[in-house]
């Protein structure tokens, strides 16, 4: 594993998943579609490791391509356990995305649109089973800083682009998911789906106090911290356009949305 971190990106052009070495073993950030286990472990071969080596997971929100095999990862590796917001576990029960907010441009728009007239609207994921709820390590307010000693680094609560979406710094390199966005459709580093505007915008603010060299998001290149605060201002300028699960539109507007979350820094 190479760099001053020791980090290595699994994923593929779509997706990042990072593996690093925290003070209790290797971490792996979030996990990827449905049927990506395979490729995972692979790339993991490549590098001389195995998915047997793998501690924990951390999971910074409950999407389909973040927590896409995760159920699989379990079943076929019962030693490791997954950091989770306790947020993300009616999600992950379901299987499926919220569909709170709505895309955060145009493009994102005709993006989302494409990828439901290619049958992949509805953002459906296996759900996690509840033999494997016991392996879920809940974040929260009370043990975040002990959870965070753990993972050699600092968590976050970054939602916005979900309700659950957590983030970690460690040593300077923030995991943040998709709080933030460093690829196509996206523009000016805004994640392409939004649940509530303020939220976001708050996140970005704290994204920004923290002591960062480097943004890891989990779409697109590393990006410096400039770049959040070259881009926030156009954060209040969001015009959310809904969708339905089916990705049939609806009527957009301008309201924020979506369940706020009192779990702060």
């Amino acid at each position: 594993m190479g760099g001053t971190m020791n980090i290595i990106n699994v994923g593929n052009r779509i997706m990042n998943v990072y593996v690093y070495r925290a003070p209790i073993g290797l971490v792996m950030i979030d996990t990827g579609y449905e049927n990506g286990l395979k490729r995972v472990e692979k790339k993991l071969a490549s590098y001389n490791l195995s998915m047997a080596e793998i501690k924990y997971v951390f999971l910074t929100h409950a999407h389909d391509d973040h927590a896409g095999f995760l159920n699989e990862l379990l079943k076929n590796y019962p030693d490791i356990r997954v950091f989770i917001n306790p947020a993300s576990l009616p999600v992950l029960k379901r299987g499926q995305n919220r569909f709170e907010g709505g895309c955060s441009s145009v493009l994102a728009f005709w993006f989302c649109k494409a990828m439901a007239l290619a049958g992949k609207g509805q953002h459906r994921f296996p759900p996690i089973e509840d033999a494997f709820l016991d392996r879920l390590i809940h974040i929260t307010p009370e043990t975040k800083e002990r959870i965070g000693k753990d993972l050699g680094g600092k968590i976050l609560f970054t939602p916005g682009h979900t309700n659950d979406s957590i983030s970690l710094n460690v040593d300077g390199h923030v995991f943040c998911g998709d709080a933030a966005m460093n690829g196509f459709p996206s523009m000016n580093r805004i994640t392409i789906w939004v649940e509530d505007t303020r939220e976001f915008q708050t996140s970005w603010e704290l994204l920004i106090a923290q002591d960062a060299k480097m943004l890891l998001p989990s779409h697109g290149s590393p990006f410096p911290k400039s770049d959040l605060e070259r881009y926030i201002h156009v954060i209040s300028k969001i015009h959310l356009r809904k969708l339905r699960p089916a990705g049939k539109s609806v009527r957009s507007d301008r309201r924020t949305v979506g369940c706020r979350n009192n779990m702060t820094e």
